[in-house]
């Protein structure tokens, strides 16, 4: 789940989730699902800003949100650091606030202060797995959640992998 569509680091991590292999999703029997807060019409120019293939929805009263218990405002007691986010704090808020500024409607695509987070659903309703971020760099790694699901990991890197033989 998202901070917002707007959220540079949510950008960043969803452009690596756009990196998981659909046969790998469909060997494992799983979906990968995003669920924004904001509006429906800003899941078309977000995926194709992202690469993002897989599913999306929206929560624009963040039911789902409050339901899972995700918090709202940032807690910096987290040292870590999303291994998926690429940019500076500086470079990723002035590349938001410019998206929120040329978007074709000045939005910030739901509410800023609410967090995201991860889980693992199913079968049926039964919770496997729950991650709550803490704050906008707080995101679980995509690969420790595809283990997690059954699912074969992704190399996010850009560097080729040493096979040891």
């Amino acid at each position: 789940m998202l901070q917002n569509f707007l959220c540079y680091t949510c950008k960043e991590y969803v452009e690596d989730l756009a990196k998981v292999p659909k046969a790998f999703l469909q060997e494992a029997n799983v979906r990968l699902i995003v669920i924004g807060q904001s509006s429906y019409h800003h899941i078309k120019p977000f995926c194709s800003l992202t690469g993002y293939t897989h599913e999306m929805y929206v929560d624009p009263q963040r039911e789902i949100y409050k339901t899972l218990g995700m918090k709202r405002g940032e807690s910096n007691n987290v040292s870590a650091r999303s291994p998926h986010v690429k940019s500076t704090t500086l470079l990723g808020s002035i590349r938001s606030m410019w998206r929120a500024m040329t978007g074709p409607a000045f939005d910030f695509q739901g509410d800023p202060a609410q967090q995201g987070g991860a889980l693992i659903l199913g079968p049926g309703n039964e919770v496997h797995f729950l991650h709550l971020d803490k704050n906008r760099l707080d995101h679980v790694p995509i690969n420790t959640v595809l283990q997690l699901a059954g699912v074969k990991t992704v190399n996010f890197t850009n560097k080729p992998q040493i096979i040891d033989i």
